[in-house]
């Protein structure tokens, strides 16, 4: 267990007013969202929930404010449709992100661009990721034409990441792979798809159908060893008459000589 070194509250105010006033600069239309962006998102929460439970140093969070200083310049402020941090320990964070009360930094940023998201500016943002935050993986999603690019850090910018044998882009650390399925973004953990609730949904009904079925089997399996066994067990029993009335007539045969 790490050991937590209480905030100045002075910072932690500063950065709870920032997270304030940016809400209240917000205009109507980011509260509203699209099908394919909202469906998008639900499938990456999804898919890291699942994730969670073989890793749980990975967190996944979603629509979080995130905040970090600028040298010379007003404070940064960005808002990732989602973003993964890598931490053995759960973040803290309520209502937003702030880069110096936190032990992490973002690890993978994921963003998702359709024609209803145009109030965005990505390519601000990708600046953002790029030079301020230096995250080491962006993942940009165009939904309209089922694009799909990951960046990750070089030498002195981000470089796209080609896909692999699979067509799917490898983030290694995370044992994560990314690609296009059925027109959205999934997810591969350790060389397998990670499975929607859906999808689990489906697989336990075929499983209890299939338990079910092998319940019944061997309950008739059980009749019929009941069944066989009570035959053997009244073919002992007429073996052990036979023999019985054997030796009774041996008997009498061996007296009958005995007596001419």
């Amino acid at each position: 267990m790490e050991t937590v070194i209480p905030a100045d509250p002075k910072l932690v105010a500063f950065y709870e007013d920032a997270e304030r006033k940016y809400l209240r600069s917000l205009p109507l239309e980011h509260f509203m969202e699209a099908t394919d962006h909202s469906h998008q998102r639900k499938i990456t929460l999804e898919s890291f929930d699942v994730i969670h439970i073989a890793r749980p140093d990975i967190q996944c969070f979603n629509e979080l404010l995130v905040q970090y200083p600028r040298k010379g310049k007003k404070l940064g402020q960005v808002v990732p449709d989602n973003f993964i941090v890598i931490h053995k320990e759960p973040i803290q964070a309520a209502g937003s992100f702030n880069m110096p009360l936190q032990p992490v930094g973002p690890f993978l940023v994921l963003e998702y661009v359709s024609k209803h998201s145009k109030r965005k500016d990505y390519d601000d943002n990708y600046e953002k990721y790029e030079k301020e935050l230096k995250v080491p993986y962006y993942l940009l999603f165009y939904p309209d034409g089922e694009e799909l690019t990951l960046f990750h850090t070089g030498p002195r910018r981000y470089v796209s990441v080609p896909p692999n044998e699979a067509g799917r882009f490898a983030i290694p650390e995370l044992d994560l792979e990314a690609g296009l399925l059925g027109g959205w973004v999934r997810y591969w953990f350790r060389g397998e798809l990670v499975p929607l609730p859906g999808d689990l949904v489906v697989r336990l009904a075929s499983t209890q159908g299939e338990l079910t079925t092998t319940r019944g089997e061997l309950t008739t399996t059980r009749g019929e060893l009941t069944t066989t066994q009570g035959e053997l067990s009244s073919e002992r029993e007429a073996r052990r008459a036979a023999e019985e009335e054997n030796a009774r007539l041996r008997d009498e045969l061996a007296r009958a000589r005995g007596n001419p």
